[in-house]
């Protein structure tokens, strides 16, 4: 095999795990397999691993239950709270502005972008912890909605950008749910009762939309009630 077909090889054995991976690999410098052979039973394999994962229901909770709803829910909340801190911007052009509503906006505007971040982190960590090994497709999830919300975006006044304020936190509950990083009882029954004492009182809009964003922290109460969850 030459160099550049065993680069093909190690680079398709990128989706197998460390140790299969290191395994795969010395078999089939020891068998001398042509790299056509050896690409193929690599991406087989990873294929048959992939597969045998879906059979579980966490790749499909994590895909289709957090990742694609909640991206709709959250760019639309991305949205009203952009929409919020433009209107306190502009209240120097507005004429009669009554002083109780220059003192609760702001505190709104906080208590949204607090609702959004625990939304958004929250959600990130449940995809992260309970599917490492299909995180591509959950990912593929959140990321076609955006693209396609982004490209269609057609509101004069506010920038398609604006749709995505969650991305960092949700970014950073990812990583930490990837990584392993527990999350007791406490801190997990916290969130999620800050977060439902934000949104229900002030809330609008359809209830399937607040569900999508709710259920997530609820879901990590319920998983670290006898050891933290992630760990």
């Amino acid at each position: 095999m030459t160099d550049l077909g065993w680069r093909l090889v190690e680079g398709t054995a990128q989706l197998l795990e460390l140790r299969e991976r290191e395994a795969v690999l010395g078999d089939l410098a020891e068998a001398g397999a042509s790299a056509w052979r050896g690409v193929l039973d690599v991406a087989g394999l990873a294929f048959r691993r992939q597969v045998l994962l879906w059979k579980s229901w966490r790749p499909w909770v994590a895909a289709l239950g957090v990742a694609l709803p909640g991206s709709f829910s959250l760019m639309g909340f991305s949205l009203l709270v952009s929409g919020m801190f433009r209107e306190i911007l502009g209240w120097n052009s507005l004429n009669g502005r009554v002083a109780v509503a220059a003192l609760t906006l702001p505190l709104m505007l906080i208590c949204r972008v607090l609702l959004l971040a625990i939304w958004a982190w929250s959600g990130g960590f449940v995809v992260g912890a309970v599917s490492r090994r299909t995180l591509w497709v959950s990912v593929s999830a959140c990321f076609a909605p955006c693209l396609f919300c982004f490209s269609r975006f057609r509101i004069p006044s506010q920038s398609p950008w604006e749709l995505l304020l969650f991305v960092l936190p949700a970014i950073w509950g990812v990583w930490q749910g990837v990584r392993g990083r527990p999350v007791t009882r406490r801190t997990a029954l916290t969130l999620a009762i800050t977060a439902t004492a934000l949104a229900i009182p002030g809330w609008t809009g359809p209830w399937i939309f607040i569900l999508a964003l709710i259920w997530p922290g609820w879901y990590l109460a319920a998983a670290s009630r006898k050891r933290p969850f992630g760990a």
